[in-house]
């Protein structure tokens, strides 16, 4: 179908289309997750989008508020993709910010230059176990 024939798509089509998710299964199991939502209501993947419809997607720890310009049942390049969806000013900024603050967490932290071998494996156990008390 023609993208500027249609009035309306599959929720979970369209999020593939725009590729929020790398398959069509993925971006249902969200849906039916609950991660996505409209109008603070949870949609099904057979919900039906129309241009307009703002949703608020949850994926990895990050916020997503998006306005849904175009409407399209095939997956494209994807500057084609980021035409189909406008993300809000404030939405973008969050992210940003959230992104910022956790590198910030983990500034301090630096890894193993190697794998722990068996004695700080048994202590790394030892130390589990205590947690768990």
């Amino acid at each position: 179908m023609n993208s500027q024939s249609l009035t309306e798509v599959r929720a979970d089509i369209w999020l593939w289309a725009a590729r929020f998710f790398k398959t069509r299964s993925l971006a249902k199991q969200m849906l039916s997750s609950g991660k996505i939502e409209i109008a603070g209501q949870p949609i099904k993947p057979s919900r039906l989008l129309r241009i307009g419809d703002i949703l608020h997607i949850t994926r990895t720890n990050e916020l997503y508020v998006i306005n849904v310009l175009v409407l399209s049942e095939t997956r494209g390049p994807a500057l084609k993709a980021q035409a189909l969806y406008q993300e809000s000013d404030s939405s973008r900024l969050l992210r940003e910010n959230q992104r910022e603050m956790r590198k910030l967490a983990n500034a301090g932290y630096k890894a193993p230059a190697t794998k722990p071998d068996k004695r700080a494996r048994r202590l790394i156990q030892a130390l589990g176990d205590l947690d768990a008390l």
